[in-house]
This record gives C-alpha cells, sequence and structure tokens, in this order.
C-alpha cells in the first residue's frame, strides 16, 4: 500500500512539474486608480487579490478600468510557451521621461511577468541604488505590435535596450514584494502593464524538495518491506 502512494505521489509531482513548463494563464493588471505620480490596481493568485502600484519620475499617464485604446493588440508579442493570454483590455502605466520606477505588491509573487508597449530605444537595468535584489530576467517573447516591431539588444539578466519598437513580455524569475528599474532613455511615450500568474507554480527549489522528500518516503518504504521479508 505504502509503494503504490508512493508512486502516486511520484505522479501527481511529475504532473506538476509538466504543468509548470507549459502557458499559464497570466492574471494582468487591473489599473483602477491614479495620482499625479502612482497608478494602483490589483492582480489576482490563487482566487485572492494582490494590491499593485507603479510610481515613478517616468510616469506620463494612465489608461484605468479597461478604457481607452486597446494598444495590447495584435496580441502576438504577448503569447509564449510561458504566457497563454495577452493582455485582455485597454490599462495601461504610459511612460515618458528617463527615471527609476518602482512595482510594488501588496504580498510577495512568485516570477512576476511585464508587458511593454513601444520600448523604442529603451535602455532598462533593473536593480541598483537602495535596491539590492538579484534580478534574474527571462525574455519570454517580442515581435510586431501596435506601433511596429523590434526586439531586446544586449539582453543580460538584469537589462536590456529597446531595439525598434519593442512589443514583448519578459518574466522575473523569483519571488518579489517590490520591483524597481531604471530606464536612461526617455521618448515621448512607452507602455507596461503587470501580471501574475494567476494559479501559483511551486519554484523549481520547492520542486525538488517535494522529490527529495518522496525518495525518502519510498526508501523508508522499501526498507520495511525488506525487513518483513
Amino acid at each position: 500500500m505504502k509503494t503504490k502512494m508512493t508512486a502516486a505521489a511520484l505522479a501527481a509531482l511529475l504532473a506538476l512539474a509538466a504543468q509548470g513548463a507549459s502557458a499559464a494563464t497570466v492574471s494582468w493588471a487591473n489599473w483602477s486608480s491614479d495620482t499625479a505620480s502612482t497608478v494602483s490596481g490589483t492582480v489576482t493568485v490563487d482566487g485572492s487579490p494582490v494590491s499593485v502600484t507603479y510610481s515613478g519620475a517616468q510616469y506620463a499617464f494612465a489608461q484605468l478600468n479597461g478604457s481607452g485604446t486597446n494598444y495590447w493588440v495584435p496580441n502576438g508579442p504577448y503569447l509564449s510557451s510561458t504566457v497563454s493570454n495577452a493582455p485582455g483590455a485597454a490599462d495601461i502605466v504610459g511612460l515618458s521621461d528617463a527615471g527609476t520606477s518602482v512595482i510594488t505588491f501588496s504580498a510577495p509573487v512568485v516570477n512576476p511577468v511585464i508587458a511593454l508597449v513601444s520600448w523604442n530605444g529603451a535602455n532598462v537595468t533593473f536593480g541598483g541604488g537602495t535596491d539590492t535584489q538579484t534580478y534574474n530576467i527571462d525574455y519570454l517573447s517580442s515581435g510586431c505590435g501596435y506601433w511596429g516591431c523590434g526586439t531586446y539588444a544586449t539582453p543580460t539578466s538584469n537589462s536590456f535596450v529597446g531595439s525598434g519598437e519593442l512589443h514583448g513580455v519578459i518574466e522575473l524569475i523569483g519571488t518579489y514584494s517590490s520591483i524597481s528599474f531604471t530606464d536612461t532613455t526617455g521618448e515621448y511615450w512607452h507602455g507596461l502593464t503587470v501580471g501574475a500568474f494567476a494559479t501559483s507554480v511551486p519554484e523549481p527549489a520547492e520542486l525538488g524538495m517535494m522529490a527529495l522528500g518522496l525518495g525518502v518516503v519510498g526508501a523508508l518504504a522499501r526498507r520495511r518491506k525488506s525487513r518483513a521479508a
């Protein structure tokens, strides 16, 4: 009986790992209010709302509650083997002047994603200054969007330059309560929105610990069986 339970648990773990490797649904921010320098909204993780706030010197304008021009069409630049859905509403935060931006969550978010519109020539570095976090960017997708075509130039684990009219999605691997980035290039405007995976998936380290635990259980079951024989 114990051996069967262990096999079933191992099968469930492998299924979970496979699920984590396939495209998942993102809860893109519903931006609902703004001030002269901040924009606030929510994302949903495991059925619970998580507040998200943008603040920074780059802020130019916001489209709230789904109103305005939908700059997220065509949706091709925002789809990938990791993300199954593009931002579905007109909500967007527009940036212009060079400077530092901060995105803050009310609860830690695993592997948050950022969708980009028209980051032409943007020269972006995550972290720095008082932000001592280690950033690890996964460049999920890019392509031709509302304002044209572009991609990531000279991408590193924490920085990139927008080549052409960059439209796409990046994922920040890890768990974040806040994200900061500095763009040294100003332009008329470029936009972003923020998302979180609607259903949380264990990080690789957690999967490793689960596998280790199942291995211990299996070893104990085999030992007990051997002694009984």
